[in-house]
């Protein structure tokens, strides 16, 4: 599946990614199918990618270039002035998946985009309505990715609405 599908709607299905430059297109097409209460869950071993794509998501939306370094310790990172607001959670350190509570999840999830790395954290409270998005390192590769999108929910209808 190439990048132009995007322009069609949502694509389900994997796409091969061969640059970063690659992902920060992917991610810059999808901020066009988003709308806030949105939650992207981004999957994925260290280092493949998820912050990469966050980054550029969070750009695309932002009115001035923001600096996006990973909440792997804060956990939650909001960005304002972005349209809609984007919350991006990292869970990687979260302990108890009613933790995320604390850190406003009702809040982001009523008025806000919420891009969430290591969403299997969130246990039980993972939303039905999402768009799941699995980065793989290719085999024998020292670049490229493999992408996937799995549409979840409302989601799953998300290309008729674009």
């Amino acid at each position: 599946m190439s990048l132009e599908k995007l322009e069609q709607g949502l694509p389900a299905g994997t796409l091969r990614i061969e640059h970063e430059e690659d992902m920060r297109v992917l991610a810059v097409r999808l901020t066009a199918l988003v709308k806030t209460g949105d939650v992207i869950t981004l999957q994925g071993t260290l280092g493949a990618g998820k912050t990469a794509f966050a980054r550029a998501f969070i750009n695309a939306l932002s009115p001035a270039p923001e600096e996006v370094p990973s909440p792997t310790f804060t956990l939650v990172q909001v960005y304002d002035q972005a349209r809609p607001e984007i919350w991006h959670f990292d869970l990687y350190r979260l302990e108890e998946e009613r933790d995320i509570l604390e850190l406003g999840w009702d809040e982001a999830r009523r008025g806000a985009v919420s891009l969430v790395e290591w969403p299997e954290r969130l246990g039980t409270l993972l939303p039905k309505d999402r768009l799941e998005i699995s980065i793989a390192f290719v085999p024998d590769s020292d670049n490229a990715r493999e992408v996937t999108f799995t549409p979840h929910g409302k989601w799953q209808f998300r290309q008729n609405d674009a």
